[in-house]
């Protein structure tokens, strides 16, 4: 009897011991724990907080109570009702694990970020007795983390929103304007013109100083709630939330106008800058953000061709210009693959003999909806979509080897002139293209004339100047085109190793009416005698303007008087007509 009265005795007393280790162990988990812990009593709705869960908000220990509203009252009002609602979620049954972040009020008055855990435990009939969790401050990880939002979102040089925020800020815009009735957003467009004379004359910093100087200008410029960005290099763009109508917008240009064109003052120098603006209204057509500014790109770039520092609308006629380039940059893409280009060739007149000297020559687009298509209708949409290169190779190519073809058949003395782009002295590889296609046709290089723009002139690049006296060095003999209607440095003229000016068009078509242009012709015949340098006179169309150039002393031209460009057949009948 007595025996079985000991075991009850020993067994609860074997509960003692083991529930006393458990509370030990709770205790030195709670002091070790780098998180806070809590233990929530439903049954008394009292909460018990461990040293280190009072420590992290910089509490004593009986600076909180056990009421649970000494903890939510601390809770961000921004951040309680969530906080709370997923509470009831797990505590209800439907969320396994209570988890969320919430903003907590340190005993300084800061608020720090925590990340709260917790789990129920329940009944065997499924009623939640007590609650134990943990908060974690993270707030080190949040501000790492809004750091990383921001400088994604934003521009690291000037600190405005970049290309994605303004996406995604006009994307709501979208969306708001197909709500709501008499909604409406502009988007101006600007680059600044000329700004790379900055860059190139007092360098990069000083660019990257003024960048940001006008980065403070245009923020003054927008009321709250508009958003002004960097797009990249030195383009802008503008987000105009909530206006009444065009007029809004075109005040908002006029204020940058003026406000930008107050001088700079940067690393001792007084700078000015202008900007060109392309303008766009938001409406319900629109789907994407990329379509709003695409249209005010657009219209930036009318605002460049009718005189720069000035801002346009973008309106239908544009869209369909700009609709227009994209079918002709994607025809042209698909052109040299379906043969589609076409070699013409105009003849250069020797004029004291009437006989052909050469050839310029002169590519053609047969396209096959639009018909033959003269350089002006393609060679922009090319140069600026970055195709010109391979379509000029080709060019070089099949006027060389046609020009070896008339070599053999009429007259080994003829010449050939093709055109060079300025942006082929940007590739490394011109001179070895050139080298590569006189070897392919086996011709002299002494009869190919390459024809290069006063562009060239006006560059101050040693590495052109190295191109230049490479191909000369070649036995190739260089042209400058249209001389007379840049700006050209006589100074740099001088420089250059070239062999003949071709007299620009423009002055060559006034010569019956116009004494100015004739002076002009002679001077510049004048000059290329003292310089040791051939002339040929381009734009020949009528017998009056073939005596005055003669009467100037050119000794060869070019033009519709002689013949018109043609294709190689009628080109070579031509030839053996006049040579």
């Amino acid at each position: 009897m007595s025996e079985r009265v000991k075991g009850p005795e020993r067994r609860v007393e074997e509960l003692s011991r083991e529930l006393l280790e458990v509370e030990e162990r709770f205790e030195l988990t709670a002091r070790g724990a780098s998180c806070g812990l809590w233990d929530w009593d439903l049954a008394s709705d009292r909460i018990n907080y461990s040293p280190r869960w009072k420590a992290m908000l910089g509490l004593a220990e009986d600076e909180i109570g056990a009421d649970p509203e000494d903890w939510f009252s601390r809770v961000h009002p921004e951040d309680i009702d969530l906080l709370r609602l997923e509470l009831e979620a797990h505590l209800k049954g439907g969320r396994p694990v209570f988890a969320n972040e919430y903003r907590i009020r340190h005993q300084s008055g800061a608020y720090l970020w925590m990340a709260g855990r917790a789990v129920a435990l329940r009944n065997s009939d499924g009623t939640v007795r007590r609650l134990a969790g943990s908060q974690t401050d993270i707030t080190r990880q949040k501000s790492m983390q809004a750091r990383l939002v921001h400088e994604t979102l934003h521009d690291g040089l000037t600190g405005l929103p970049n290309r994605d925020l303004l996406f995604e800020r006009l994307g709501r815009c979208l969306t708001r304007i197909g709500r709501h009735q008499g909604y409406l957003f502009a988007v101006l467009f600007l680059d600044l013109d000329r700004f790379k004379v900055v860059n190139d004359s007092l360098g990069h910093v000083a660019g990257d100083v003024m960048l940001c100087e006008i980065a403070a200008r245009l923020r003054r410029c927008l009321r709250p709630g508009d958003t002004v960005c960097r797009l990249g290099g030195d383009e802008f763009a503008l987000l105009l939330d909530d206006i009444r109508g065009s007029h809004d917008a075109i005040r908002v240009a006029r204020r940058i106008h003026e406000d930008l064109a107050r001088p700079f003052q940067i690393e001792g120098h007084e700078l000015f800058v202008r900007t060109s603006m392309g303008i766009t209204l938001g409406h319900p057509g629109y789907q994407k953000p990329e379509d709003v500014l695409r249209d005010a790109d657009a219209a930036m770039y009318r605002a460049k061709a009718r005189g720069k520092a000035r801002h346009e609308i973008f309106d239908s006629e544009m869209h369909d210009s700009a609709m227009h380039l994209l079918q002709t940059e994607n025809d042209l893409r698909r052109a040299l693959e379906r043969e589609e280009f076409e070699v013409f060739y105009q003849p250069i007149v020797n004029l004291g003999e009437g006989r052909v000297s050469g050839f310029e020559a002169l590519i053609r687009w047969r396209h096959p909806e639009r018909g033959l298509l003269a350089p002006a209708a393609f060679l922009p949409v090319a140069i600026e979509a970055g195709l010109i290169l391979p379509i000029d190779r080709w060019v070089m190519q099949q006027a060389c080897r046609q020009l070896q073809t008339w070599h053999r058949e009429v007259d080994p003395d003829l010449v050939m002139s093709v055109n060079l782009v300025p942006r082929q002295f940007a590739e490394p590889d011109l001179v070895a293209a050139v080298h590569a296609v006189l070897k392919d046709t086996g011709l002299d290089p002494s009869t190919l004339k390459l024809e290069i723009t006063e562009e060239i002139l006006s560059a101050d690049d040693g590495e052109i100047l190295k191109t230049l006296q490479l191909l000369r060095n070649m036995k190739i003999h260089l042209y400058i085109d249209d001389f007379g209607a840049g700006h050209s440095s006589l100074s740099r003229l001088q420089k250059l190793p070239v062999d003949i000016l071709k007299i620009d068009r423009s002055f060559v078509s006034h010569l019956e009416e116009s004494e100015d242009d004739r002076e002009i012709i002679r001077t510049i015949v004048a000059l290329a005698g003292t310089l040791d340098l051939e002339v040929i006179a381009e734009g020949v169309e009528t017998a009056e303007q073939l005596r005055e150039i003669r009467e100037a002393g050119c000794r060869k031209g070019q033009g519709f008087f002689f013949a018109e460009p043609m294709a190689s057949v009628k080109a070579g009948a031509y030839l053996a007509a006049h040579a």
